[in-house]
């Protein structure tokens, strides 16, 4: 990550810290006479304010930052830098700058700060609430309650490697009551965030980037080490940045990131988002958790697990209904630290899909990321129960060539002795983490038989199709519709489609049946269903609404839309603009009134 702003050594960098510019620039103030005027200076980092402090003289960075990146965000200023920082924090700064400048620069394309962060990548600042106007169609009732988009938003400019999974989190979201909206971004008060906050500049590392290379990484390591020791940060309080997702169980909403604890937030009557704290469960929740929950909507219990680089590289467990976590699970047999960033739950399991993306050392001694995909690994599937009190009840399949990072949906058939996964299959899955934009998500069903051991699977449609959902009420029991993204190239989402997954069971034809494109120039996020009728248990599986953010990189504006999702072209019926950019992120959540005021 970034440095502090100051430096021992003046002649190499000098004490300097510019803001984000989120507008078109505009000329300073002249210095007063009696001051010389300022020189080209090095950058060395820079910060999101919602306050509008002093401005302090800066140098120019030798790395060119594109101008749309500048332009496309407000303009704000940083407090001045103290000239009177302690020494150890002088030598770490010193030290971030040589390990970021030399030894280990932004060279690849996927860690390059200025292509990772250019266009609507590019952070906002914080918004308090603020009404918003609506320009196309009414907002149906049954929205009443707040949508919650979760993603990235470093609140320091990046100087050295910078991945997209590493950006802090902030949570955008649409409060609406009685066809009015209002829209609010917010960070997640991560004891990261805070922790930078309050010294003024970056002093994390960052998980994804910033390990590249034994070198790299063993100065990275000694660099934060020695900040552990002289107290400025304390690692046992949280690591993790929360960007990934959000969601509601045992009467609590969370923000999650799959590096830590999750953390309570909840939605001021006014539409203000204000971060709770980090939640541990009574102390029965010591590490990190999946950013992926299951909630059963029938039982209201919780499903999640936990993975890591070393053993038990995989835990699973449940919360029940009322939030209370019980034992751990660990499962043994897997015997290699992997990515298993998701996984789906039916009736009486749950099932993990163990890709062919690891965690591993060799690959950040040849120079590479910690974390790559090893072509020799086979990937599979496993099957436990959901109750079950240890990993003895697994049952592996393996699949060779299905690397699923998202599930979609599962349920069970012939009387339970059938489990069905739909999940996209990351074709090129060596660039999943390190080239995104070269990935093709295949959706694809999944077939496996508990008592042959035999596992069959057929694509459903021949797009790049990912961040998909389906009607909530229909997580654990068979779906029929699904709801994708359209990746072009991922992660930005072009456009909506529906699949129908009855249309493949007699001949393993296109699933297709409807379509919404966001139009030239415009991209969205991950769809959301939200049913008008959510306690008719004879409504259709399909009777609802589909929303998501879209931004429209020409005018530089963001909606919020709600389309038709019975409707074949998925029809646009309200449309609510919003008051600022929403960059591109990750998951979401839509929560209802009722359920808003318990909180």
């Amino acid at each position: 990550m970034g440095s502090f702003p100051i430096s021992l050594l003046s002649t190499f960098l000098r004490p300097n810290s510019i803001p984000f510019q989120h507008q078109p620039r505009r000329r300073p103030p002249a210095p007063p006479p009696s001051l010389p005027q300022p020189s080209a200076c090095l950058v060395f980092s820079a910060r999101i304010e919602e306050n509008q402090p002093t401005v302090t003289t800066t140098r120019r960075p030798k790395r060119k930052w594109p101008k749309k990146l500048i332009s496309s965000t407000r303009k704000h200023r940083t407090k001045s830098v103290k000239e009177d920082q302690p020494l150890p924090t002088m030598i770490f700064k010193v030290f971030d700058d040589i390990i970021n400048n030399f030894i280990d620069p932004p060279l690849r394309v996927s860690v390059d700060p200025k292509h990772v962060l250019s266009h609507n990548f590019s952070p906002v600042n914080e918004l308090p609430p603020t009404e918003c106007e609506i320009i196309e169609g009414i907002l149906p009732s049954c929205l009443d309650g707040a949508y919650f988009r979760n993603g990235p938003n470093p609140q320091y400019l990046p100087r050295g490697p910078y991945h997209i999974f590493d950006g802090d989190g902030m949570l955008h979201a649409i409060r609406i009551s009685k066809g009015r909206a209002t829209f609010c971004s917010r960070y997640v008060k991560t004891y990261k965030y805070q922790t930078e906050k309050d010294a003024e500049s970056p002093i994390f590392p960052n998980l994804f980037s910033g390990f590249n290379g034994m070198t790299a990484s063993i100065a990275r390591l000694a660099v934060s080490t020695g900040r552990i020791l002289m107290g400025q940060f304390d690692p046992t309080k949280g690591i993790g940045v929360a960007n990934t997702s959000i969601a509601y169980f045992g009467n609590k909403l969370y923000a999650l990131g799959e590096s830590d604890l999750p953390y309570a937030i909840k939605l001021a009557a006014n539409g203000d988002i204000i971060t709770i704290g980090r939640d541990d469960f009574d102390g029965k929740l010591l590490t990190n958790m999946t950013a992926h929950p299951k909630l059963d909507p029938v039982t209201k219990e919780t499903f999640a697990f936990r993975y890591g680089p070393g053993p038990p590289f995989l835990t699973f467990f449940w919360f029940n209904e009322n939030g209370k976590k019980q034992d751990d699970v660990p499962i043994f047999s897997v015997i290699s630290p992997s990515f298993i960033h998701d996984f789906a739950i039916t009736k009486n399991y749950a099932i993990f899909p163990e890709n062919q993306i690891e965690m591993s050392l060799m690959g950040m001694i040849g120079g590479g990321s910690p974390v790559r995909a090893d072509p020799r690994k086979v990937a599979r599937i496993g099957v436990i129960t959901r109750y079950a009190k240890d990993d003895s009840e697994m049952k592996w399949f393996e699949v060779p060539g299905l690397n699923v990072v998202h599930c979609i949906s599962a349920w069970e058939e012939d009387n339970g002795d059938t489990i069905v996964m739909v999940a996209p299959n990351i074709l090129s899955v060596e660039h999943a983490l390190e080239r995104m934009d070269l990935v093709h998500a295949s959706v694809e069903k999944v077939t496996m038989d508990l008592k042959s051991g035999m596992v069959s699977r057929y694509p459903l449609s021949t797009r790049n199709l990912d961040f998909a959902v389906i009607n909530p009420a229909f997580v654990s029991v068979k779906n029929r519709y699904i709801y994708c993204g359209v990746g072009d190239p991922m992660p930005k989402i072009s456009g909506v489609v529906k699949l129908d997954i009855s249309l493949s069971e007699v001949d393993h034809r296109e699933c297709i049946v409807a379509s919404r494109m966001f139009g030239h120039g415009c991209f969205g996020g991950e769809p959301f269903f939200v049913a008008k009728e959510p306690e008719n248990p004879y409504a259709g599986e399909d009777d609802g609404y589909i929303v998501s953010y879209v931004h429209n990189e020409i005018t530089d504006v963001s909606r919020f839309v709600v389309m038709d999702a019975k409707s074949p072209t998925l029809e646009i019926v309200a449309a609510v603009k919003l008051p600022h950019r929403v960059p591109y992120g990750f998951h979401g959540l839509f929560v209802r009134e009722k359920y808003l005021t318990t909180l």
